[in-house]
């Protein structure tokens, strides 16, 4: 009796199974598939079980993988393809320039920069306690500075302190009542060492006239309230929705403190975040205790080994700064035109060799910052280090931003297995690219910006990028500057156009590699999750002008729908 109850309770328990696994199957049919697996690169229908890709191919074949009770769905001949990653995106700080006050490079001209600056003051958006705090400020305002100072140290802002942070997040100007409170002033300057003076911008009488860069920016940064944990949630889900929109299902976070781990465990831990984040602490060389940071985010990593849509997954580390005028702290080997100097290289190199040793042991990825060719030059002789003590750790690390690079490092990406996250959407005749840099770089290194197309060419791995909130995280119109390099200005250096294709593998499948999550996303292929972003027209077939006003129509995180939905029926 006991045996026929129990074989009853096995069968009603296996229809149970076979019913639940049916009614979590999808088959998605009559799609034009780029699968960014070079194998099998296109096919015409998915199918997938519950999280899981389980087939890719044509119907006949997705349709074997799954019951008979799988819903179906018409995907009417639309483009297909793995969710797309971002190998730098500081999403929360993005979702923070959402709910406070982020210019986002909107306002062009003083005048355009006061009348936003008001606003955000009235609605409180840009009000972090009392200090009046706007991002996203395009960089020729630093050559305006009287004009900002006639504009914010007068009227309503004689006794309000203004912070105006650049669009690249190393540049920042403060107006008198904020340098009054941080104590900026002739008499701290001339208590300062030389390289560290030349980061505070002064005027003809030596007074400092509010610009600051890199490190003075903490002069003022520390006194700036931070979000509590409501606006980081807000922020967060902020960053989360708008990503989403933009088909962009993982990403890697550089620069993450703790508010930020904080804010992606709060957004885990109560089902908000529905996507794949690789998060990266900072070690500092300024600080002189890089040991110690590269133990805490050792801690990190095992700290976040329970969730499971957040991975400590390396460091960051700052190689050097910016190249525009005037900041000029990008580490170049010619010295900039004017000033006679070479930039900032901000780590010991020996030191910078210890710690990528010490981390590749460990593990971790190095995801360096370098602008600079020297820069370039200096974070691949830390990688080599790390190669030579520790042979193949199987880690693939990655230098980001590389607007410069000599043509004899182009082999080394090749040779010593590092990926080159590249954020081309600044690849483009523009004020950034031409009139703040070409009367100040060395000729001959001005010809090398944003080489992607000769990395390609040297057997490089490239992987797009965005630097979120920086600029936009549009896929799309990123492959049109990275196809096309036109911008405001004109085309930047033709011979450097990346085609499209490769762009698209840059975004799954090598943007994958460079996150070391290549095994679980970035392609369409039986056992990995099903990320997946459907498009509005042919990526592939289009020209660069329609690819560029692609729109995402739905996006699947693991299967599940977080944007848009499903062509109607």
């Amino acid at each position: 009796m006991l045996r026929i109850r129990a074989v009853v309770l096995f069968m009603v328990s296996l229809a149970s199974a076979v019913c639940a696994a049916a009614g979590d199957e999808r088959l998605l049919v009559n799609g034009k598939v780029f699968t960014a697996d070079p194998s099998r690169p296109y096919a015409e229908a998915v199918a997938i079980r519950g999280d899981t890709i389980m087939a890719v191919g044509s119907r006949a074949e997705a349709s074997a993988a799954v019951g008979a009770g799988a819903e179906t769905i018409d995907l009417g001949g639309r483009f297909l393809m793995p969710g797309l990653i971002d190998s730098h995106c500081h999403a929360l700080y993005g979702g923070l320039g959402l709910v406070t006050a982020d210019n986002a490079d909107r306002a062009q001209s003083v005048d355009e920069l006061a009348t936003f600056a008001a606003d955000a003051r009235a609605s409180g958006r840009g009000m972090f306690g009392d200090v009046l705090f706007v991002t996203g400020v395009p960089l020729a305002m630093w050559t305006r500075v009287a004009d900002l100072a006639a504009r914010f140290d007068s009227g309503d802002y004689i006794s309000q302190p203004v912070v105006l942070q650049g669009m690249d997040g190393h540049t920042a100007w403060a107006n008198r009542a904020m340098r009054a409170r941080a104590g900026i002033d002739r008499q701290l300057l001339a208590g300062l060492d030389a390289a560290t003076r030349t980061l505070f911008g002064q005027d003809a009488d030596g007074e400092p006239n509010g610009l600051l860069a890199e490190a003075a920016m903490e002069q003022v940064s520390t006194l700036i309230p931070q979000p509590d944990d409501a606006r980081m949630r807000e922020a967060g889900r902020a960053a989360v929705e708008y990503l989403h929109a933009a088909g962009i299902t993982s990403w890697l976070d550089p620069s993450t403190d703790d508010t930020m781990l904080r804010t992606y465990r709060m957004l885990s831990e109560r089902g908000e975040l529905d996507s794949r984040v690789v998060a990266l602490p900072v070690v500092d060389f300024r600080k002189g205790d890089e040991d110690r940071q590269l133990a805490a985010a050792l801690r990190q990593r095992e700290a976040f080994r329970d969730l499971p849509d957040v991975r400590i997954g390396g460091i960051k580390v700052f190689a050097d700064g910016v190249a525009e005028y005037p900041t000029q702290t990008a580490h170049m080997s010619k010295p900039y035109l004017e000033s006679g100097l070479n930039g900032e290289l901000m780590f010991d190199p020996e030191r910078f060799a210890d710690i990528a040793i010490a981390a590749d042991r460990q593990g971790m990825i190095v995801h360096v910052h370098a602008i600079g060719d020297q820069a370039v030059t200096e974070a691949l002789d830390g990688i080599e280090a790390a190669r030579r003590a520790n042979g193949d750790s199987g880690l693939l690390h990655s230098i980001t931003h590389l607007q410069f690079i000599r043509p004899d490092d182009m082999p080394r990406f090749r040779e010593l297995g590092v990926i080159a996250s590249f954020q081309l959407y600044w690849a483009r005749g523009s004020n950034t690219t031409i009139d703040l840099l070409k009367p100040y770089v060395d000729p001959g290194l001005y010809e090398w910006q944003y080489p992607a197309r000769s990395l390609l060419d040297a057997g490089g791995t490239i992987a797009g990028a965005s630097d979120w909130n920086v600029s936009t995280p549009n896929v799309f119109h990123a492959i049109y500057r990275a196809e096309t390099r036109n911008g405001p200005k004109g085309v930047l250096d033709p011979d450097q156009r990346v085609p499209r294709e490769a762009m698209l593998y840059a975004y799954t499948r090598d943007a994958a590699k460079l996150l070391g999550e290549e095994h679980r996303i970035g392609s369409i292929a039986p056992g990995k999750f099903a990320d997946l972003v459907l498009l509005d027209r042919d990526l592939l077939t289009v020209s660069a002008e329609e690819a560029r006003d692609t729109t995402v129509l739905w996006t699947l995180v693991g299967g599940r729908g977080v944007f848009g939905g499903p062509p109607a029926p």
